[in-house]
C-alpha cells in the first residue's frame, strides 16, 4: 500500500519537498551538536532539560490521545469514528516516532541510548519510558495497517488484531503515566512533585489530541476530498471541552495547593512563570498567552456546542494546540529548573542549533504523517 504515498498532486510533492528541506537543516545542524556535542545547545548545569525534553513531553501526549478514537470504536461500537480512527493511530504513530527522535537528540550522542537498553534498572523511570514508547509504537504500526489493509482487500480484519487494538488502549494510558511519574518523582523539581501531574498529563492529552484530529479532518476535507464526517468532529469536539475543563481545573488546583499553603519552594516555579522571580521574567509573556489562549479556546467549544461554526471550532483547536504546546512542553520543564535547587534563578535561551534540530524532527514527523495518511484517504476512497 506504501506506493500509494509515492502519488500525488504539485501541491503534495510540494509540501514533501518543504519537509525535506527542513529535514535536511534540522540534520545539518544536528551534525553540529555531534561534533562539538550539548554545549552548542542552551542547556546547562542548571537547566539541563530543554526545548527537546519540551517537545517530547507535549507529543507523548499527542501519542496517547488516540485512545480517543480507538476506545470509541472498537469497545463501544461507535460507528461514527469509522473514517478516523485509523488516522488516529498513524497520528499516534508519527507523534511516538517523533519522542523517540527527541529522546536520542537530547542524549547527545545516540550510542547513549544504548545504556539504557543494555543496563536497564526497573527503578529508572526512563528505561520504563523508553520500553512503553517503543511498545506503543508498534502496537499502532501493527494494528492500523492491519486494520487498513483488511479494508483495502474488502475483508474483516483478523481476530488477532483485536487483543492488540485492546492492549494498545491501556499502553496509551500509560505511556503518558509513566512520562508522569519521571519528573513527579524527582525530588527538589517543586513544580513537578505532584500527585496529580500524571491525571493533568492524561487530560491535556485528551484535549490537544482531539482538537488536532480535527484540524486534521478539516485539511483532509479540503486538499484531499476526503470527509470524515460531522458526527466524528462533533463528538471529538465534545472530548476536547471536556478535557480541556478538566486540564484547566487541575492548573487551579496546583495554583490552590501552592499559594493557599504558603510554601516558598512551591510558588517560586509559578511566580517565575506568571509574574516573574528575582527580576527574571523570560516566559511570563508566553504563559500568560498560554493561559488566556486556552481558556477562551474551551470558552469557544463550549459555545460553539450550542451553535455550531466551522471557523470558531477550527480557530478554538488552533488556540488548544498552542496554549497547551507552551504550557505543557517549555512552561512545564523550564518552569520545573526554576528556581535551582541553590535557589538561583538561571534562565534558558535555545540556540538556533537547537531550534533548527527541533522543526528537523518535527518535519520528519509531519512527512512520516503525510504519507500515512495518503495511504489512508487513497484505501478508503477506493473502498
Amino acid at each position: 500500500m506504501i506506493e500509494k504515498a509515492l502519488k500525488g498532486n504539485k501541491g503534495y510533492w510540494g509540501w514533501v519537498a518543504f519537509l525535506v528541506a527542513v529535514i535536511l537543516l534540522g540534520l545539518y545542524s544536528y551534525s553540529k551538536q555531534l561534533s562539538y556535542g550539548l554545549g552548542v545547545t542552551g542547556m546547562g548545569r542548571d537547566v539541563s532539560w530543554g526545548l527537546y525534553v519540551a517537545q517530547f513531553t507535549f507529543l507523548v501526549g499527542v501519542a496517547a490521545s488516540a485512545v480517543m478514537v480507538v476506545l470509541p470504536y472498537y469497545l463501544h461500537d461507535y460507528k461514527e469514528f469509522g473514517k478516523i480512527v485509523v488516522i488516529g493511530e498513524f497520528l499516534a504513530v508519527s507523534a511516538a516516532t517523533i519522542c523517540l527522535l527527541f529522546i536520542l537528540a537530547d542524549m547527545g550522542h545516540p550510542d547513549r541510548v544504548l545504556n539504557v537498553l543494555f543496563y536497564p534498572h526497573p527503578k529508572s523511570m526512563v528505561f520504563w519510558d523508553v520500553q512503553v514508547m517503543n511498545g506503543y509504537l508498534l502496537l499502532n504500526i501493527i494494528s492500523g495497517w492491519t486494520v487498513l489493509e483488511a479494508e483495502r482487500k474488502g475483508v474483516s480484519p483478523p481476530k488477532w488484531i483485536k487483543p492488540i487494538i485492546y492492549l494498545s488502549v491501556v499502553w496509551a494510558i500509560s505511556i503518558h503515566t509513566v512520562t508522569a511519574f519521571l519528573y513527579s518523582g524527582t525530588p527538589g523539581r517543586h513544580l513537578w512533585l505532584t500527585a496529580i501531574l500524571a491525571p493533568r498529563f492524561l487530560a491535556s492529552a485528551f484535549a490537544v489530541g482531539p482538537a488536532l484530529l480535527i484540524l486534521i479532518s478539516f485539511i483532509l476535507r479540503k486538499f484531499a476530498n476526503f470527509d470524515v464526517g460531522e458526527k466524528a468532529i462533533s463528538k471529538l469536539s465534545l472530548i476536547a471541552t471536556y478535557a480541556g475543563l478538566a486540564n484547566f481545573f487541575f492548573i487551579g488546583v496546583e495554583f490552590f495547593t501552592a499559594f493557599y499553603s504558603n510554601i516558598p519552594s512551591h510558588m517560586h516555579s509559578l511566580q517565575y512563570l506568571f509574574v516573574g522571580l528575582d527580576g527574571k521574567s523570560q516566559l511570563v509573556p508566553w504563559m500568560w498567552f498560554s493561559m488566556i489562549a486556552g481558556l477562551v479556546s474551551v470558552l469557544v467549544l463550549l459555545y460553539q456546542q450550542r451553535r455550531p461554526s466551522n471557523k470558531l471550532l477550527i480557530a478554538a483547536c488552533i488556540g488548544i494546540f498552542v496554549s497547551l504546546w507552551i504550557d505543557k512542553g517549555i512552561g512545564l520543564i523550564i518552569g520545573g529548573f526554576v528556581p535551582s535547587p541553590m535557589e538561583e534563578v538561571v534562565e534558558y535561551f535555545p540556540t538556533f542549533i537547537e531550534i533548527s534540530v527541533t522543526l528537523g524532527i518535527w518535519a520528519i514527523g509531519l512527512l512520516i504523517l503525510t504519507a500515512l495518511l495518503k495511504v489512508t484517504v487513497a484505501v478508503k476512497q477506493a473502498a
